[in-house]
């Protein structure tokens, strides 16, 4: 399979992608460009929220508007006005971190992770928001938080801190929100990148964003099985969700940070978004509930 170019962003740190299936949008950042961005397939028109902050990700809220997780905590956005309102900073001390990947679980919580803004400490955490806004941190200990995704029966949370290369699954209780029991489900091979985000099928297979590796690849996460793999022409390949009426098209984030004058000019659109309908639907982005 071969994704192709959707939207010609050329965004320096494109991520954080979520689906609206409410108003059928489609919503990214830009981390480095401290934007949100919106594409509307219908119209093909596109928004940009200017934050302010590195903007790690951003989820859609049941009852309107926006949150986001940037580099001084978690903030509800106002599409509208641009207005941010802090929720909860969970790391005043630590103010060389910054929050990068996350998304909402089925039960309307808002995960999102940390990270040293030089991708060297293992400083960072996973935390929780919860819908009456209290936080809660679940990891320690983590040097580049990434994707998140639940299996179908909202039993299995799977993980990635991308420098290990490996994704993790733990036991996950969708009343509470604790996640146990953790184990190592894949890995990537080596020269092939490193793992980025992530996105969950409806079969269960987890699709992988590989940073540095040209690609979006498919696992079993029951076997560890590469079972199939998606080309990009771009190199620096952030994460990826599941979109469209039927959630039958998978959107593709990408960056441009760090690339070569060479590079730029093989691989012209780097840090757009790519697409493609891989013949299966995918898991929604969930909503979160506060």
């Amino acid at each position: 399979m071969k994704a192709t170019l959707r939207i010609d962003a050329k965004l320096q740190l494109g991520e954080g992608p979520c689906w609206d299936i409410k108003s059928q949008r489609f919503y990214w950042v830009d981390i480095l460009g401290k934007t949100v961005h919106s594409f509307q397939p219908e119209t093909e028109t596109t928004e940009v929220i200017e934050v302010g902050d590195l903007v790690g990700a951003v989820v859609v809220r049941e009852q309107g508007g926006l949150l986001v997780a940037t580099q001084t905590g978690f903030y509800a956005l106002d599409e509208a006005t641009g207005e941010a309102e802090l929720i909860s900073d969970p790391e005043p001390e630590l103010i060389d971190n910054r929050f990068n990947d996350g998304k909402c679980d089925p039960a309307g919580r808002f995960w999102a992770g940390t990270m040293d803004v030089e991708e060297q400490k293992p400083s960072g955490s996973l935390y929780v928001l919860h819908p009456d806004r209290t936080v809660e941190q679940k990891l320690g200990d983590i040097t580049i938080s990434n994707g998140l995704a639940w299996s179908g029966d909202h039993q299995t949370m799977y993980y990635i801190d991308s420098p290990t290369k490996q994704v993790v699954a733990f036991d996950y209780e969708l009343a509470t929100g604790e996640i146990t029991n953790k184990r190592v489900v894949v890995t990537i091979p080596e020269g092939e990148g490193i793992p980025d985000g992530m996105t969950i099928d409806q079969d269960d297979m987890l699709w992988v964003a590989q940073w540095g590796g040209y690609k979006v690849s498919r696992w079993n996460p029951r076997t560890g099985e590469k079972i199939g793999e998606v080309a990009v022409p771009a190199k620096q390949v952030t994460s990826c969700c599941f979109g469209g009426e039927q959630l039958d098209e998978l959107f593709i984030t990408t960056a441009r940070r760090g690339l070569s004058a060479e590079e730029l000019q093989r691989y012209p659109h780097s840090g757009g978004v790519f697409h493609l309908k891989p013949g299966v639907k995918g898991a929604p982005s969930y909503l979160f509930k506060g």
